[in-house]
């Protein structure tokens, strides 16, 4: 039996290259054209293997969609589309419930990628989703984005190296190392005067953005599992000063 996709999004072009990306792969796909309608659909009695939802819409936005299909059904298994992402962003979408974050424009393979992954996960309706204020500053246990998990690795972790297991859509995983350049670390000494050395947890939270980044924008694993965490935003540094004066 083929599984069962609602597309909620406002804009028609968009909506009909995802359908079309979907049916080829063998879904059976059905459209909304804004939050409004897609809530009706998903609550009209039907069974929905997985929601594709655009973030930005004109009236009632992504977010607060996911939140009432989440309050709906704890259960619904929600890819959220976007064009204007952040990390920040897709870290709100997941404590909101989203299964997977997904970049728009994006290519077929993406698309099958992220409903796939989504669709394959067990959702566990009791899941605790953790509020901003009880989290560490930037840190979510888990990050997962156009069809691939990324997963905090502490074994064979070292000073100026952080290890991740990303989990691909096909199922498989591997290993990516992100190493801390000492120059991002004097730079960020520098500029808060204050000592905030490579082993802080500031810099696996730094590594893992730095990971998610790339993913978000490159749609796959770095070349040789391997990064270099070489410069900090400005943005970053009163983050910084804060995770030292904790």
């Amino acid at each position: 039996m083929s599984k069962r996709i609602l597309i909620i999004d406002d804009e028609e072009h968009i909506r009909r290259m995802m359908r079309l990306t979907l049916e080829a792969a063998g879904y059976e796909v059905s459209e909304a054209h804004d939050g409004q309608e897609g809530l009706s659909l998903y609550a009209d009695g039907s069974f929905w293997d997985g929601v594709v939802l655009d973030q930005r819409m004109p009236g009632m936005d992504g977010l607060e969609v996911l939140s009432k299909l989440k309050k709906a059904d704890p259960r619904a298994r929600v890819v959220m589309a976007t064009a204007y992402a952040s990390i920040e962003l897709a870290v709100d979408a997941m404590k909101l419930g989203a299964s997977d974050f997904l970049r728009k424009p994006m290519t077929p393979e993406m698309l099958r990628n992220a409903v796939a992954a989504t669709i394959s996960k067990r959702i566990n309706a009791s899941t605790k989703v953790v509020a901003p204020a009880e989290a560490h500053p930037g840190q979510i246990e888990t990050l997962t984005m156009n069809g691939f998990t990324i997963l905090d690795s502490e074994e064979g972790d070292s000073a100026d190296e952080r290890h991740f297991t990303v989990l691909n859509p096909n199922g498989s995983s591997q290993e990516v190392i992100v190493h801390i350049d000492k120059e991002a670390v004097d730079y960020v000494e520098r500029m808060i005067r204050k000592s905030l050395p490579a082993e802080s947890s500031f810099w696996t939270v730094q590594a893992r953005h730095l990971l998610s980044d790339y993913i978000w924008s490159q749609g796959h694993v770095p070349s040789k599992n391997f990064l270099v965490l070489s410069e900090i935003s400005r943005d970053e540094l009163p983050l910084a000063d804060h995770w030292r004066t904790k």
